[in-house]
């Protein structure tokens, strides 16, 4: 009972806190434009805002329904909230909690897994900061550069798939049977339209994952 209690207050501390840090965010990245508009006294006019909104709210509002149920299960409460926070999940946040939990050997859905979840995030987020402001101030003057130069352009195009295909080859090599159905769905669907959003792509692999290790294992294939 004492296990379970403090699981409780540990996991209502975590809601709570992440509810205040995410409407905080959301305040800090609203306070900008206002300040901004303030500032010139220039405001945009209503009729032009909803106009941009309508375009750009429906397929933001899908990718991020998405992201939610996708990284949630895999991060952790703790994890999640302050990745959605900091941002950039699928290049950073995720592949560093998975990483951090294979190196563990804890799984995503346990105690254990909650907390090295967290501080791998915790960790990517004040590396990644300190990373940017150390690479501002010693890139600035080459940056434009770097940015445009035709030698480097490639491999900034593969920045994700480098990530992911290094953090993959682990697990694609210790589940090779349940990896192969949903490879083979990303690639068709990728095959068919070229430009299919990243974020649901992934939503879509991990519903054929969970599909095609049903069926392996009601077939016996894989325990």
């Amino acid at each position: 009972m004492a296990k379970l209690k403090k699981q409780k207050d540990y996991f209502d501390s975590v809601h709570i806190w992440g509810r205040v840090w995410s409407i905080g965010a959301l305040l800090v990245l609203f306070s900008l434009p206002v300040a901004i508009s303030l500032h010139y006294n220039a405001w945009p006019e209503a009729k032009f805002v909803f106009e941009a909104l309508l375009k750009l709210v429906p397929l933001y509002w899908v990718t991020s329904i998405i992201e939610v149920i996708t990284f949630t299960p895999m991060l952790g409460a703790g994890g999640a909230y302050l990745s959605f926070v900091t941002g950039n999940i699928t290049n950073l946040k995720l592949p560093c909690a998975l990483n951090a939990m294979e190196q563990a050997k804890v799984k995503a859905n346990s105690e254990e897994g909650e907390i090295i979840s967290t501080i791998a995030v915790g960790a990517s987020a004040i590396t990644t900061t300190l990373i940017i402001a150390v690479g501002v101030i010693l890139f600035s003057p080459v940056l434009d550069d770097l940015r445009n130069s035709e030698t480097l352009k490639p491999a900034f195009a593969y920045v994700s798939a480098a990530l992911f295909g290094a953090l993959g080859a682990s697990y694609l090599k210790k589940h090779w049977k349940i990896s192969i159905f949903p490879v083979l769905v990303g690639i068709i669907i990728l095959l068919i339209m070229p430009t299919f959003g990243v974020s649901t792509l992934l939503f879509v692999t991990i519903v054929a994952a969970v599909v095609g290790a049903l069926v392996l294992s009601k077939l016996k294939i894989v325990k």
